[in-house]
C-alpha cells in the first residue's frame, strides 16, 4: 500500500477520497518527500502568518490529502480544485465519524489551512468563523420552500434580488433570514399556503407568537425586543414594498402594522466615567497581545465603530500637513471620514505593520494569522481589558460613548463631535448632550449659588426675606403671571393688583345681587380698602350694603 501511495503521488494520479481517509497512509510524509521545496515554502509561509510548528505540520498533512484527491501537487492546486477536493475530504471525514462534526484535530487545521491557501492565491476568501461547527438556525433553505410553495418562494426571492441592488449585503442577509424563517413557519403551520397573496393577518399573528416563544441569545428565555422588532420590521417592509412595486403576488393590504414592533427603551448611552476610563486605559497598555492593544487603544482614542475598525486597510494612516489622520472606511451610514490620529495609536499601527507579512493577499489592517478577525475577537479584547481594570462588562461601543461624553464635558462643540463620530446630523449627537450638558450644569450651579447665599444670609427676623426680582427666573415669573389671573364668567382678568378698576363693584351694583349678615366682615374690609385708596364711589357702594345689612332684622 505504501508503494502504491508513493506511486500515486509521484505520477499525480487522483486517488479516491474514501481511500485517502480510510487507507491509513501517511500522505503528508509521501508528498513532502516528493515535493521537498513545496513543503519548505509552505512551512515558511504558514510560520510567517503566526502558526506554530505543530499547527503547520497538521495543515501540511491535510493539504497533502487534498492534493492527492485532486491528483496534483500542493503548489499546482487551483482554487477550484482546492475547494472541490477539500469538500470531498471533509465529507468523508464526517461520514467516518458517524455524521458528527470531526474532532478539533481536523477542523482547526483546515480552518488555518484555508487562510494560508488564500494568501497563496489557491483558495477563495476564507470565512471569519468555523461555520461547520455552529448549529444551524431553525429555518429552511430556498430549495425546500420552492418545492412546496414555488409562487411564494419566487416572490420573496425576487424581492431579495431587488434589495441586493441597493442595500448592503449584510442587510440583505438579514432580510433573507427573516423571509426564509417566516416561509418555514407558514409551511409547517399552514401547509396549504402557496403564495404571498394568501397571507392574512392571522398568519402574521401566529408567526409573531411563535417567534416570541423561541429561545433567545445564548439560550436566554425568549427573544429580545430588538430581535422581535427587527423581524417584524423586515416583514412590514417586504409587504409594503412589493405592493408599491406592483407585484402580481401581493395581499389585499399590508398584514403587518407598525404596532407589531415592540416599543424599545431609549436609555442614555452607557459610558465609563473618568476614573473608570483611566483604569481601563492603564490596563490596555499592559495587554500582552499586540493585537489586543491595537484594537482597544484605537477604539478608545478614535471613537470608531467596531465595523469601521474591522474595515481599516493598511493605507488608512495618511499625513495631512504635519499631522497624521486615520481614514475610516465607508461604514454604517455609507460615509467615510478622517479622524485625528493619537500618537500612541500611530505607534501601535506602525509596529503592527512592521511585523505583518508583506506577501499576504488581503489589504485589511487587522488580520489574525492571515484571516480577517470576526467581531467577537474585538469584543473579547475589550472584555479582557475591562477584567484587568477591575471593571464590569464593557462592550466596544461603550468606548465610543465614553470618548463623546469626555469631549462634550470638556467643551468640544456638538458640530465637532458629530464630525469626529461621523454623524449625519446633530440629532444623533444631541444624545450625548443629555449626559453632559454643560449649559444646564452651569445654570443649575448659578441658581443654587443664589439659593445657598439666601440660606447663609438669613437671620431670625420678623420681616420676610426679600429676594431680587430676577431671582425668580423667567419660567417662574410666567407661572406667577398665570396664577395672578382672576377667573371671570367668560374668561380671565389679567389686571395687576396694583391698578384700580372702575368696574370692580359692578356686581354689587346689580339688582340681582344680594348678601347676608355673615358676609358683613368681608364687605367692611372692602369698604375700608376703598376708603384707604380714595375710591369714593366704591366706598359709597359698600356703605349702602352695610346700612342695608344693619337695618335688616336678623
Amino acid at each position: 500500500m505504501s508503494f502504491a501511495a508513493h506511486a500515486a503521488v509521484a505520477t499525480g494520479l487522483a486517488v479516491d477520497p474514501a481511500f485517502v481517509v480510510t487507507g491509513g497512509c501517511r500522505w503528508g510524509s509521501y508528498v513532502r518527500t516528493t515535493h521537498r521545496h513545496q513543503y519548505e515554502d509552505f512551512l515558511a509561509q504558514a510560520t510567517g502568518l503566526g502558526f506554530c510548528a505543530r499547527e503547520t505540520g497538521r495543515m501540511w498533512a491535510h493539504l497533502s490529502r487534498i492534493a492527492v484527491i485532486a491528483g496534483t501537487s500542493p503548489a499546482a492546486l487551483t482554487p477550484e480544485q482546492y475547494t472541490a477536493a477539500r469538500a470531498a475530504f471533509f465529507e468523508h471525514m464526517v461520514a467516518r465519524h458517524g455524521g458528527d462534526v470531526p474532532h478539533r484535530s481536523l477542523s482547526t487545521p483546515l480552518f488555518g489551512l484555508d487562510a494560508v491557501m488564500f494568501h497563496r492565491g489557491q483558495a477563495p476568501v476564507p470565512d471569519k468563523r468555523r461555520r461547520w461547527l455552529h448549529t444551524r438556525a431553525a429555518q429552511v433553505d430556498w430549495d425546500h420552500i420552492s418545492a412546496d410553495a414555488p409562487v411564494l418562494a419566487s416572490t420573496m426571492r425576487r424581492y431579495l434580488a431587488q434589495c441586493a441592488l441597493s442595500l448592503r449585503p449584510s442587510s440583505v442577509a438579514l432580510f433573507d433570514t427573516t423571509l426564509r424563517q417566516f416561509a418555514g413557519y407558514l409551511l409547517d403551520h399552514h401547509p396549504d399556503m402557496d403564495a404571498v397573496a394568501h397571507i392574512r393577518r392571522e398568519h402574521v399573528e401566529g408567526y409573531k407568537t411563535w417567534l416570541a416563544g423561541r429561545p433567545g441569545y445564548r439560550g436566554r428565555p425568549g427573544l429580545s425586543k430588538t430581535t422581535l422588532g427587527m423581524r417584524m420590521g423586515h416583514l412590514r417592509s417586504f409587504f409594503t414594498r412589493i405592493i408599491e412595486w406592483d407585484y402580481d403576488d401581493v395581499p389585499a393590504r399590508v398584514p403587518v402594522y407598525a404596532t407589531d414592533r415592540p416599543r424599545l427603551d431609549r436609555p442614555l448611552p452607557k459610558f465609563l466615567d473618568d476614573a473608570q476610563a483611566a483604569a481601563f486605559m492603564n490596563a490596555a497598555r499592559d495587554l500582552p497581545d499586540p493585537l489586543d492593544r491595537l484594537i482597544v487603544q484605537t477604539l478608545a482614542r478614535t471613537g470608531m465603530r467596531r465595523g469601521e475598525l474591522l474595515g481599516l486597510t493598511i493605507d488608512a494612516v495618511v499625513q495631512i500637513g504635519t499631522s497624521y489622520w486615520l481614514r475610516t472606511p465607508v461604514g454604517k451610514l455609507h460615509t467615510d471620514r478622517y479622524i485625528p490620529l493619537h500618537p500612541q495609536v500611530k505607534d501601535l499601527i506602525d509596529d503592527w505593520l512592521a511585523h505583518r507579512a508583506s506577501w499576504q493577499a488581503s489589504d485589511l489592517l487587522l488580520l489574525d494569522r492571515g484571516r480577517p478577525i470576526p467581531p467577537t475577537r474585538v469584543d473579547a479584547a475589550v472584555r479582557k481589558t475591562a477584567a484587568l481594570a477591575g471593571l464590569g462588562h464593557v462592550h466596544p461601543h461603550q468606548l465610543r460613548h465614553t470618548l463623546a461624553t469626555q469631549a462634550i464635558n470638556r467643551g468640544m462643540s456638538l458640530e465637532a463631535i458629530a464630525a469626529l463620530l461621523g454623524h449625519h446630523d446633530l440629532s444623533m449627537t444631541m444624545v450625548y448632550a443629555r449626559i453632559g450638558d454643560r449649559t444646564v450644569a452651569d445654570q443649575y450651579f448659578k441658581v443654587t449659588a443664589k439659593i445657598e447665599s439666601l440660606y447663609a444670609d438669613a437671620r431670625p427676623t420678623t420681616s420676610p426675606v426679600t429676594l431680587p426680582a430676577e431671582a425668580a427666573g423667567q419660567a417662574m415669573r410666567a407661572v406667577h403671571a398665570e396664577a395672578s389671573k382672576r377667573l371671570l364668567g367668560n374668561g380671565y382678568c389679567a389686571r395687576p393688583l396694583e391698578l384700580d378698576c372702575r368696574y370692580e363693584t359692578i356686581c354689587e351694583s346689580c339688582t340681582m345681587f344680594f348678601t347676608t349678615i355673615e358676609h358683613r366682615p368681608t364687605i367692611q374690609t372692602q369698604r375700608d380698602d376703598a376708603t384707604a385708596k380714595g375710591q369714593t364711589r366704591r366706598a359709597e357702594v359698600y356703605d349702602t350694603l352695610l346700612r342695608r345689612l344693619d337695618d335688616t332684622p336678623a
